[in-house]
């Protein structure tokens, strides 16, 4: 072939290769797009979280003993006051034998005190009253007939001296009486006698009570790290214990989801181990703070009728729902760009370029959002994964199918 006309096919061929550039690039870049569809879609927030009990018991010993008996095992479910376990007590049933004879002791000296002692002294203080007036009469008969000069001066000073001695025994007399009174300070001896008695009584009831260790509510038996023969001291657990009634959910929420969520929030969860099995719950605490190393809060769930398999610490997923509606316009989350901030919008595709369109949004679901203004059915739209800018040429290549879980789940329409 000649140079003219291989120099002739060469430029041609540039030529072509030019023209198919130009014809390309006046169609555009080839992107994915997805399609404003008319759906159902749930506003939830997802999380994962532990099962737990309402409160937790540690049980232990107050005093120093040996354990005698152990009455439960893990996964016993026992009543208030059931006895748990039971510690060496003849020391303090022998103590309280004791208390509770002294106390018997002391109430017999109260009745004898009541009963005895005190007509004892009032019928004394009559005695003595009688045994004085008749020295008294006697000591001014002597002093009459030792003045009349019939008796001798030794009569007159040995009736003055039994005199004094019946106005002693008077005073004495009525001394004791006032004292075994019921306001008296006999009286009030022997009430705080049998006070003291009963102190030491209950003192010992205490002290044999808490080596008798019982269930304080109803509640489920967790561990148990305690046999007959051990030695139970102050400060070791030989049972923990989860209440019952009123199962919980703790689990830890995004920070950025925080707006989502509102006190008394419906929500479905699910157990790890049963995940065909959910079960209803109930947002009833949000933390009144943000964890600063996690970037979450703290939310708990109540359980109103939890299924018979749920067990302390189950691992379990929650989806909290905030809203539903089933015919409304949606997107999937990725086609939104700026979706958390003041101006969220879209790269819709329209007339074979890329345009910028503001949009309003409503509710958020998994991987989806609602879109409430700014977009109509069936408009393409352009996702962030793709390689494209407002202003470009684009034109549309296969459409990504909107993923399932964008549908409303069953029974979550209320």
């Amino acid at each position: 072939m000649k140079p003219l006309a291989k120099w002739g096919l060469l430029g041609a061929g540039v030529l072509l290769v030019a023209a198919l550039a130009l014809v390309v690039s006046q169609r555009g870049t080839l992107v994915q797009t997805v399609l404003v569809a008319r759906t159902g879609i749930v506003q939830s927030v997802v999380a994962t979280g532990r099962l737990n009990a309402p409160a937790r018991m540690d049980i232990g010993a107050e005093v120093t003993a040996t354990v005698l008996e152990v009455r439960v095992r893990e996964g016993d479910r026992v009543k208030a006051g059931d006895v748990l376990l039971r510690l060496s007590d003849a020391e303090a049933r022998a103590s309280l034998q004791q208390a509770s004879a002294a106390l018997l002791e002391a109430r017999g000296r109260a009745v004898q005190q009541a009963s005895v002692a005190a007509p004892v002294s009032t019928q004394a203080v009559v005695q003595a009253d009688a045994a004085f007036v008749a020295a008294e009469r006697d000591f001014k008969r002597a002093q009459e007939l030792v003045a009349q000069g019939f008796f001798p001066q030794q009569k007159l000073d040995d009736a003055r001296r039994l005199l004094d001695t019946a106005r002693s025994a008077l005073q004495s007399a009525r001394v004791q009486a006032q004292a075994n009174q019921p306001s008296g300070v006999e009286r009030t001896l022997a009430v705080t006698r049998v006070g003291q008695a009963q102190a030491a009584v209950a003192m010992a009831q205490a002290r044999l009570s808490r080596l008798l260790i019982t269930s304080p509510v109803d509640a489920l038996v967790l561990t148990r790290t305690v046999e007959p023969g051990s030695m139970a001291q102050p400060g070791r657990v030989l049972l923990t214990l989860a209440a019952q009634g009123g199962t919980r959910i703790d689990a830890n929420v995004d920070e950025k989801n925080l707006r989502l969520i509102t006190m008394g929030m419906a929500a479905k969860a699910v157990a790890d181990a049963y995940p065909g099995q959910p079960f209803d719950a109930q947002l009833n605490y949000i933390a009144p703070a943000v964890d600063p190393q996690r970037g979450t809060v703290e939310v708990r769930l109540a359980v109103p009728n939890p299924p018979a398999f749920l067990r302390p610490d189950m691992t379990v997923s929650v989806e909290m729902v905030g809203g539903v509606k089933k015919d409304t316009l949606v997107l999937p989350s990725g086609a939104v760009r700026d979706a958390d901030r003041q101006a969220p919008w879209v790269l819709a595709l329209q007339d074979g370029r890329a345009v910028r369109v503001p949009v309003t949004l409503g509710l958020r679901g998994v991987g989806a959002v609602e879109i409430v203004k700014g977009l109509v059915e069936g408009e393409r739209v352009i996702p962030q994964t793709e390689k494209a800018a407002p202003g470009d040429r684009v034109r549309p290549g296969p459409v990504v199918a909107n993923d399932k879980r964008f549908e409303v789940p069953a029974g979550m329409i209320r």
